[in-house]
């Protein structure tokens, strides 16, 4: 017959096990908190997106954002997703914001997911882009520049503190609703599109889900709305700060929900555009028509979110092709495109200093495991459609969220078909971004294999 002390350790051993299962993970409340920040520049620095830009920003048509929602599960497993209303963020800036939430949260690279909406009206930071603007920006403009990606690291970092110290118990859902801004711009000329919509006759792939989570306190008030979807933020090409549609479908859902923090993070848009597009008034429809996807979700019947959060992070060796020599970049200082001028004189930099071009670029790849079902891929880069098809064919359909130009947008990521068939997504865009080649040929199944590598984990 056992002990008194053996019959209570049996007990505590059972307790143990009980605590640390995921079925009591599933009966308990998860931690969230959210915040944000304007990050608008208070100067009328250089903008990002174009190459036609040919002068600082001449005002403000909206603010721009910076948000921080972070979560815990119930067995203390923790993430922060900032969210940031630019173009994108570059390596080098997206390295000091994780080494600072490293330090003063013990945040690993893996726990942080920093995306961006790609809108194109907002301000140049740090090497992202940089060839767009190198021949025509002086040392005050660069000085501007740099002090603006100086603040927004602070920011970043404050805005992040803000929303660990606003965490409180908190339930989650998710859910995915339907938009059909997005129109595959490779297969389907801008202008035709009008006709093309009205006759149901769009041609190429598009992704027009809207994954949404919704973060609610115990007692159900929504307090936090995180959302996505793939389409680029080209509505507006002006000299006005703005967030694009993304900005305005964000400010939409949050007047449709009095109180919320919507935050949002754009997909595998690199190959679907807004269209028509050019004015603010379809800016602000296509918000409004996301915003309404989005709402219909959260008021209609999501999926509660149990079981814990598992997040991994690689940077895996994408290779590049056929790099170009000393002699090569030297003759390309003397092309009649200036952007060809400019990347050569910064790659010429590099190799002048002593650091040799590098056959290879360490891509990001993140997988996010929230809760028993939801599965967020979230990738580097300007990620055509190919790859949110894939991810979800492969890895469990609408409940499998696919995020890019997320962590450091160093270029556009086409799929092995695209960069195949060419075109600006297939490579001839490498020049904007100043990598010195295309991809090789076996990039999307290294990616994909990373990606089925962390999930498998």
């Amino acid at each position: 017959m056992k002990t008194r002390q053996e019959i209570l350790a049996g007990i505590l051993c059972l307790l143990v096990l009980l605590l640390s299962s995921p079925a009591f993970a599933q009966q308990q409340p998860w931690q969230a908190g959210s915040a944000r920040i304007k990050i608008t520049p208070d100067k009328l620095i250089w903008m990002s997106g174009y190459g036609s830009r040919d002068h600082p920003a001449e005002g403000k048509l909206t603010d721009l954002w910076a948000k921080a929602l972070a979560i815990r599960d119930p067995l203390g497993n923790r993430g922060v997703i900032i969210t940031l209303d630019l173009v994108g963020i570059d390596r080098g800036t997206a390295e000091v914001i994780c080494d600072h939430l490293r330090e003063n949260h013990d945040l690993q690279r893996r726990q942080v997911a920093i995306c961006t909406s790609h809108t194109h009206t907002g301000p140049s930071v740090g090497r992202n882009l940089a060839p767009l603007h190198y021949l025509q920006v002086d040392e005050n403009q660069q000085a501007a520049l740099d002090d603006y990606t100086g603040v927004l690291i602070d920011k970043v970092t404050r805005v992040v503190d803000e929303a660990i110290t606003a965490m409180t118990p908190s339930l989650l859902s998710w859910g995915s609703g339907h938009c059909t801004v997005a129109v595959n711009r490779r297969t389907n000329r801008e202008a035709d599109v009008p006709a093309l919509r009205a006759a149901g006759t769009l041609v190429g792939p598009s992704d027009h889900d809207v994954p949404v989570l919704a973060v609610r306190s115990l007692e159900g008030d929504l307090k936090t709305v995180l959302f996505g979807y793939a389409c680029h933020a080209t509505v507006l090409s002006f000299y006005q700060w703005s967030g694009d549609y993304p900005g305005f479908a964000q400010a939409e859902l949050e007047r449709l929900q009095p109180g919320v923090n919507a935050m949002f993070w754009a997909g595998c848009g690199a190959d679907q555009n807004p269209l028509p597009r050019r004015t603010v008034e379809l800016a602000q429809q296509y918000g409004a028509r996301l915003a309404a996807a989005a709402n219909e979700v959260i008021n209609g019947a999501m999926a509660p979110i149990g079981g814990t959060l598992a997040t991994h992070y690689d940077e895996v060796d994408l290779p590049l092709d056929t790099l170009p020599s000393k002699e090569d970049l030297e003759a390309a200082t003397k092309s009649s495109n200036r952007f060809e001028v400019s990347r050569a004189r910064m790659l010429l930099e590099q190799v002048n200093s002593g650091t040799p071009l590098s056959q290879t670029y360490p891509y990001p790849v993140a997988t996010w495991k929230i809760g028993d079902t939801v599965q967020w891929v979230i990738l580097g880069g300007e990620v055509v459609i190919d790859y949110a098809i894939r991810a979800k064919l492969e890895l469990g359909g609408r409940n499998t969220w696919v995020a890019g130009y997320s962590n450091d947008v160093m270029a556009y990521i086409p799929s092995r078909r695209v960069l195949t068939e060419g075109g600006y997504e297939g490579g001839s865009s490498m020049v904007y971004y100043g990598l010195p080649a295309h991809w090789a040929p076996e990039l999307e199944e290294i990616i994909m294999r990373t990606i089925h590598a962390q999930v498998d984990r």
